[in-house]
């Protein structure tokens, strides 16, 4: 029997990932905790370190992809970067995470609420929903289709207003491919958004 697979939860984000991804995020946070044992508060900022892996590597993956592999996993940890130990003067290397100062404490960026096309299956709406509020996106899309039957299809309403409303994300350099569906419904959106004069909203602090 082989495994496939390791099931992991990096703060509020569960993934699947192979083995050799399993081991270089074990061994990259292990490196990062044993720099932070004199911060006053490690664990919030390994916390706020897991979930910008967790964020990093979704971004990454393709559609229908649901295992994280050294490939999504080795470009996300090198674009977040290292911890920076406490009282490390060396700040020419510039981390994206450091505890030597107040800012520490790593807020997550602001994002907007967006539809996003790539790896989407309609238009993106409920991939966006779920990137904006760091939910399963399989499971939001399971409960889309629940609320479809149980309102005996009001919910295409609802769906076809958010299409409308919600501005779509920029497609990414490098990222998922865009299905054919999402490209036609994007392109549609665009169309009528520019034609009614819709604003698109401004950004939501998350």
């Amino acid at each position: 029997m082989q495994r496939i697979a390791t099931t992991v939860r990096l703060n509020r984000t569960v993934l699947q990932l192979d083995d050799a991804a399993h081991a270089r995020l074990e061994e990259y946070l292990a490196e990062s905790a044993s720099l932070l044992e004199g911060d006053p508060d490690p664990q919030e900022i390994l916390a706020d370190l897991e979930q910008a892996v967790a964020d990093q590597c979704m971004r990454r993956l393709q559609p229908q992809q649901t295992v994280v592999t050294l490939a999504e996993l080795a470009p996300a940890l090198e674009e977040i970067g290292a911890v920076q130990a406490p009282g490390d003067g060396m700040a020419a290397a510039s981390p994206s995470f450091s505890s030597s100062s107040a800012a520490m404490h790593v807020a997550p960026p602001s994002r907007s609420l967006q539809q996003v096309s790539q790896g989407a299956v309609v238009s993106g709406v409920c991939l966006g929903l779920a990137r904006y509020f760091r939910l399963d996106a399989t499971m939001l899309r399971i409960v889309a289709v629940l609320l479809l039957f149980g309102t005996g299809g009001a919910a295409i309403l609802v769906y076809f207003g958010l299409m409308l409303l919600l501005p779509y994300a920029p497609l990414e350099a490098g990222g998922a491919a865009v299905r054919w569906l999402p490209a036609k419904c994007r392109a549609v959106m665009e169309y009528l958004r520019a034609k009614l004069g819709v604003d698109p909203p401004g950004k939501i602090a998350a």
